[in-house]
Order: C-alpha cells, then structure tokens, then sequence
C-alpha cells in the first residue's frame, strides 16, 4: 500500500506549516503567512493525493469503496477536513493566524492512527451495513461538521487565554488576534459545521432505515450525534435570541467539541451498539 506514505508526507508538512505559523502570528510579517499558507496548500492536496490512492487501492483489492468505512479512514478524512475548513476560513474571512491552531490539530488527528489500539491502515471488505451509497454522503458531512467544530475549539480554548490576559494587568497576548476577534471568527466556524452536522444526521437516519429498517433506534452512536446537535444549537440560539458572546459561547463550543469526541472515540470503545469505525 502506497496511501500512508502520502498521508505521513502530509503530516510532515502540517508541522512545517506550523512553524511557519507560528513565525507568521510573532512576526507579523504578511510574506511569512503567505509561505505559511502555500505550504498547508501543498499539505492538503497531498493529503488528498493520499485518500484518492486510497480509494484506487480498495478497488485494486477488489472491495471497492470511498475510503471512510472505519477508524483510520475516518481519522485520516477527518484531518483533512480540519484543513479544508482552515482554508475556508482563511480564503472567505482573511484569518490566517487560525493556521497556527488548524495545523497542530490537523497532525494530532494523523498521529492518532498510530496511537489508538486496533486502528490498522490494512484494506478490509466492508460488512453488509455499510455497502451503500450512504456511507460516503453521511461520512462526509459529519466530518466535514466535525472538522469545523475542531476549529472552533482551538479557537475557544485560545479565546479564554487571550480574554483572561485582557482583562489582567500584563494586556493581551500581543501575537494572538483580539478576544473579539476570535469570538467572531468561533462563531463562523460553527455556521460551518452546524448544517454539515444537521446534515450528517438527517442522511444517517436515511441510512439507517435503508440497513436496519428503522430511522432512527437510539443507539448510542445515534444518541450522542444528538446530544452533539443540541449543544450547538443552543450555542447558535443562544447567540442569536439573547446574544450570548465571550465566554459563555466559548464553553458552550468547547463542551461542544467534546461531545464530538466522545460520540467518535467515547461511543466505540465504552459503548455497545451498532456503529463501529474499528
């Protein structure tokens, strides 16, 4: 198999990325950024070279299937999606500096395929539930959410620093963008990847009905994207009915993304149910 080669180049170059990153945000030299956002450019196409090798290989295996039918596929999309949306972010709203956040979690979710017990690179057939056309509509919108909601917790987390050293005596982190800044730019995050995931679960349902006979069964897989949903509903209602800014929505997005992790890792491993990635 030739996919992981690509995906560790991938990888390599996300940490480049964030050096210069990093450089960008202390210097604040505009060049710098402008290498520092070629560089992930390169990163990310690369990493899409690795996935559409990927999806050759299952076909040159004879299994034939977009690859995202498990843990490693899955945590391989999902770091290419954390970058899709950086780019997004970056090209619609001018926010470079939130590369210095993307690119360390982009890393963190390829470094993970080596970490996690059971997670293998090797081609697999797929089981019966998960031989359809479903698999890559519902696959790739929630993750596409999940990648968004990545984003806004990086933000958040950094939000919470940068307020908390406004509010003191030192002033705010001079590198970082301001308190406001970063409350705005969490909030378009999640404007992404609210309907990403809104849309991850109608298709999910559709599925389900399509290789259970039911829409919707409360597994637990199922229960926990629903929790998820709620979390950033309210976060989105509460912004929009009784503006909430600052703090408040920065938890919200941070407990948020929690949830994510625990309906993707938590789910799998301490709960029995019908979905699997492993």
């Amino acid at each position: 198999m030739y996919n992981p080669y690509f995906f560790s180049i991938a990888m390599f170059v996300y940490l480049i990325t964030f050096v210069f990153y990093l450089l960008f945000v202390v210097a604040k030299k505009q060049r710098i950024g402008r290498v520092a956002f070629w560089i992930i450019l390169i990163g990310f196409f690369i990493h899409l070279a690795g996935l559409l090798v990927r999806w050759w290989e299952t076909h040159a295996t004879g299994y034939g299937y977009i690859p995202l039918a498990n843990m490693y596929e899955s945590l391989i999309f999902f770091s290419w999606a954390i970058v899709l949306v950086y780019l997004i972010v970056d090209i619609r709203y001018h926010q470079r500096t939130i590369g210095v956040i993307a690119s360390p979690l982009a890393v963190i979710a390829i470094a993970v395929t080596s970490l996690v017990p059971g997670v293998t690179s090797d081609v697999r057939p797929l089981i019966p539930a998960l031989q359809s056309n479903w698999l890559a509509i519902h696959v790739i919108t929630c993750f596409l959410g999940y990648g968004a909601f990545a984003i806004a917790f990086g933000i958040s987390v950094v939000y919470m620093i940068q307020s908390k050293r406004e509010s003191s005596p030192r002033g705010p982190i001079s590198w970082l963008p301001s308190a406001g800044q970063l409350d705005e730019i969490n909030y378009k995050a999640i404007i992404i990847g609210f309907p990403m995931l809104t849309l991850g679960i109608i298709t999910g349902a559709a599925w389900a009905s399509y290789a259970w006979g039911s829409y919707w069964s409360w597994d637990p897989k199922e229960t926990w994207s629903l929790i998820t949903w709620f979390i950033y509903a309210a976060f989105l209602h509460a912004r929009y009915t009784r503006e909430w800014r600052g703090k408040k929505t920065a938890l919200l997005s941070i407990v948020g993304f929690c949830a994510v992790i625990f309906t993707y890792f938590g789910v799998n491993f301490l709960l029995a149910g019908l979905h699997s990635y492993l």
